[in-house]
């Protein structure tokens, strides 16, 4: 059996753009993406803890140690520059491996989303 578990989690960071005439996605600095292991057009989880908004979309690559956080598209209604948001992904795997599976966390500097050294 096959079951949904969470991979990666990067906690409250903040929205510093909302490009609503963009096609659509998430754009995030690099290196959250890369401590948070998430790859680029990978599907995630958006929760907005202002709003209580929950959306789907996909990552884009932002420039490294830019602290970027900008939802483009339509997901851009759904936030205001300066709202707090969780980003997450899940994997799809095997019960056993569930069992033992580590997700990355990550928690960021929420006033500059950079990771703390």
């Amino acid at each position: 059996m096959q079951i949904q578990v969470l991979k990666s989690k990067i906690h409250r960071v903040t929205v510093t753009q909302a490009e609503l005439n963009y096609m659509g996605s998430i754009t995030l600095d690099e290196r959250l993406m890369t401590a948070a292991n998430l790859l680029e057009g990978e599907k995630v989880q958006v929760v907005n803890i202002n709003n209580g908004e929950r959306l789907e979309t996909y990552v884009i690559r932002g420039e490294k140690d830019s602290g970027t956080v900008c939802l483009n598209g339509p997901a851009a209604r759904k936030v205001a520059v300066g709202d707090i948001v969780i980003i997450i992904s899940y994997a799809t795997m095997d019960v056993e491996l569930a069992k033992s599976f580590k997700p990355a966390l990550v928690f960021p500097n929420e006033s500059t989303n950079l990771l703390m050294p």
